[in-house]
Parts: C-alpha cells; structure tokens; sequence
C-alpha cells in the first residue's frame, strides 16, 4: 500500500482519543470520518482532532468513505455488528477490548474477517512497550530459567457513579463485570508473557457495588510450561495497582503501575546465586511505553506491508477466553474449566452471566 490509510472511528468517548492520538502520529495515515450516536459528541471530537466528517450513522460513514481501517471505540454489545458491517464494506477492524461481549461473537467476528480477506486486531495496548517486549523474549528463551509461580493483580476503585451509567453492571449491556472490562488488561499481559493456558478456577464477588454483575474476582490459572498464577481483579481498592510478578527459577519480574508501563514500572531480581547474570537481563537502553500508539503503529505497518498481525495485536480470543473460563468456574461453583471444556461449553461461550457471592451486609 503506498497511499496513507484512510481511517475512521466509530463511538467518540474517552477511548477515542487515544486512537486519534495514534492515528495522527502515524505518518501513513489519516483521519477522514468519525460517527456517534451523539451528533454533538461527534462534532466537539472532530473539531478537536483536525476536522473529519461527522456522519449520523457508521453504515453511511463506511458508504461515503470506503475507509481502509475502521478503529472501533464503542461499549462491548456493539462491537459484533460493526464489525462485521466493517468487514462488508472492505475495512481492516481495530477493536477496543474487550472485542465481544461472548466467544460466539468473536468467533463469528473473525470467520468474517477470513471471508473479507481482512484484519481484526484487539487493543490490547498493556502488550506494548521495550519492557513487555524484553522480558517475553527472555521468558520465551529460558534466560531465566523455568517460571514457576505467578501473581496477577488489577485493583482498582470504581465509585458508586461509574456504575450508574445506564449500560455498566449488567450482564445483557456490559456482559460482565470488573473481570471483563478490567482485569482482562493484565490478564492479557500475564498471557502474553506466559503463553497458552491450561486450566482455571475461580469464584465471583459482590462486595460493595450495587451492581448485578462482581465488583471482585479471585482465581488460580495454570499454564502450558507448568506455571500457576493466583489472579485477583477489584473495582473496590482505593489505591490502585496494576501489577504482574513472576517468580522463575533464577529471577522475580514484577511490573507495578496502574493504566500504562515504562521501564521504571519494571524489575528483574535475581535468586541468591544468579546475581551475576543480572547484566545480561537489563531492560534496553532505549524505551517506549505501553500505549495505544505503538499498537496502532505496529497493526498499521503490518496492514500496509500485507503481512500478519504483530505478536502486540494477535490471538484476539486467548483473553477472552481466560475471561470466559473464569467465569464458566464461577457458575460451576468454582470447579475446574480447561480449553477443551470451554470449546465446548452448553453456556459461556454465548456470554458470561454467572451467579455471584453477594457478601454485602456479611459481618454485619
């Protein structure tokens, strides 16, 4: 491809922001269109990245701007049928996470995207960066020897108003809770680090929120090399922390931030005995963080090169499908699921809805 991308944005809230940011910094392409089911949330975000169209609708955004990438920004139960109308009009699809609000969904999402011959790639920005980047190398190598134990931690603080928009807290609008629309980031990124998972156990929890969904979740996954991580996730912390570590055989790599990494954010420790390879696991001299930019930029080179998704930008269902399991446990009053058992699942590959420890009032 030699002419610049031609991009356009669908659903103009916070998020959006970050892809026009992304958009605007990549040389090769542009923005033309944005749409909103918000005439003036449409135009107040044009008017502030550069002037594109504002249309009323995506299906008349797509006829009148045949765009070459359609970078999706809105709340999870739409993200099916504007990607598939996305992928009917010739588009390549940038999806926010999480990409569906069930596997069925995805599934169906990315056989469209092999019949159009066309690109689904899931922002999962927590991916990105020298320091992510780094130590996956070195986990995938064996620098650090065999990784062994794991901890997984997204503690954050929801108040009682972020639940009250119409759409949060409910299993048909949002599909799930805290798991899903937050934990799913560092889950991501423990899976990017760590590989393909084996089995999970988990359990949901109401414990403040006045919410139908959990505000917590608590389980144990296992991974192919043997690795077993204990994952929490909470929209009830006040002091919010985004934070992975993994114990190896020779090492602890432990990243602690909240909504983005630098170097800064990470460490690599050695076990008495190793501290003399600790030279050779130093984080490059030169970094990025992890952003939406460096996503955008490594899924728009590979777009108009014609070549595969980046590792940053691949396997749009291994999350989510973490997620899945998660919740699958929890139904099954925390019983073990496997991939093969959530391939098959009767209930939790159409959505997620589980039943959940309700321990508000518990203890008086």
């Amino acid at each position: 491809m030699t002419t610049p991308l031609r991009c356009v944005i669908v659903g103009t809230g916070s998020v959006a922001h970050f892809h026009a940011r992304a958009v605007a910094a990549y040389p090769d392409a542009e923005l033309v269109a944005v749409s909103d089911l918000s005439r003036d949330a449409a135009e107040a975000f044009a008017q502030r990245w550069g002037g594109p169209v504002v249309h009323d609708t995506l299906e008349g955004m797509l006829a009148a701007e045949r765009p070459d990438v359609v970078l999706i920004c809105t709340p999870p139960a739409a993200h099916r049928a504007q990607t598939l109308a996305a992928f009917a009009a010739g588009a390549h699809v940038v999806v926010e996470k999480p990409p569906a609000p069930s596997l069925d969904e995805l599934d169906e999402m990315r056989r469209a995207a092999v019949t159009a011959d066309r690109q689904l790639a899931v922002v999962f920005q927590q991916r990105t960066g020298t320091a992510a980047a780094h130590v996956r190398r070195l986990l995938q190598e064996g620098a650090l020897g065999r990784p062994l134990i794991a901890v997984c931690q997204t503690l954050w603080y929801r108040d009682a108003a972020y639940f009250a928009v119409p759409w949060r807290g409910s299993w048909e609008t949002e599909g799930g809770g805290t798991t899903l629309g937050h934990g799913i980031h560092q889950l991501d990124l423990l899976a990017f680090l760590l590989g393909e998972w084996t089995s999970v156990q988990a359990r949901l929890w109401r414990l403040d929120r006045e919410t139908q969904t959990e505000d917590a979740s608590t389980a144990t996954v296992t991974f192919a090399d043997g690795v077993v991580a204990q994952v929490v996730t909470s929209a009830v912390s006040p002091r919010e922390t985004s934070s992975i570590r993994i114990d190896t055989q020779q090492a602890t790599v432990t990243v602690d931030h909240v909504y983005g990494h630098g170097h800064e954010n990470w460490a690599i420790t050695p076990a008495p005995g190793f501290e003399d390879r600790a030279a050779a696991w130093q984080l490059p001299e030169a970094e990025e963080r992890s952003d939406h930019a460096p996503l955008l930029r490594d899924v728009f080179d590979a777009l108009r090169a014609g070549t595969p998704l980046p590792p940053t930008a691949d396997a749009p269902a291994r999350s989510l499908e973490l997620v899945a399991a998660i919740y699958a446990s929890a139904a099954a009053d925390g019983a073990v699921i496997t991939p093969a058992d959530l391939a098959v699942h009767p209930t939790h590959r159409s959505g997620f809805a589980s039943p959940v420890a309700d321990m508000r009032g518990v203890g008086g």
